[in-house]
């Protein structure tokens, strides 16, 4: 392949690990999350870490959770595009829902797994995907 052809590969960009906790931290305040309820959400680091990590003092944060707060600001943000009140958009998570067997969207984000992150994610998008 002639050397104009091929492709560079683009570093994604370097995401600030305690930005990125700092902001999740206040999103799991305004949806009234409990310290156990964010630790799950966010891979269920120890609880020194994660009280280290809530302080401001992240050493290392490790790439299953910063994908975790990838979803978790995905999820407030289409929370935000589809209610027009924020005190709605940021009870929603604690409403039970009929698409997540009854559970409230948080209790489904607690399951631990990112998948249900996930879950919660593509069924806002998809509740959404008129308004994008």
């Amino acid at each position: 392949m002639p050397l104009t052809q091929q492709k560079t590969r683009v570093a994604p960009p370097r995401v600030d690990p305690i930005a990125a906790l700092r902001g999740c931290f206040h999103i799991m305040d305004a949806w009234g999350a409990t310290a156990d309820e964010t630790r799950i959400i966010l891979g269920a680091p120890a609880e020194r870490t994660y009280y280290a990590w809530r302080a401001g003092n992240a050493v290392r944060v490790p790439p299953d959770t910063l994908r975790r707060i990838g979803y978790v600001a995905g999820i407030y943000k289409a929370l935000q595009i589809l209610y027009s009140d924020p005190h709605l958009a940021d009870g929603w998570v604690k409403r039970p829902n009929g698409a997540f067997g009854g559970q409230t969207p948080l209790q489904r984000m607690c399951a631990s797994d990112v998948t249900d992150l996930a879950a919660v994610r593509d069924y806002l998008d998809a509740a959404r995907a008129p308004w994008s």
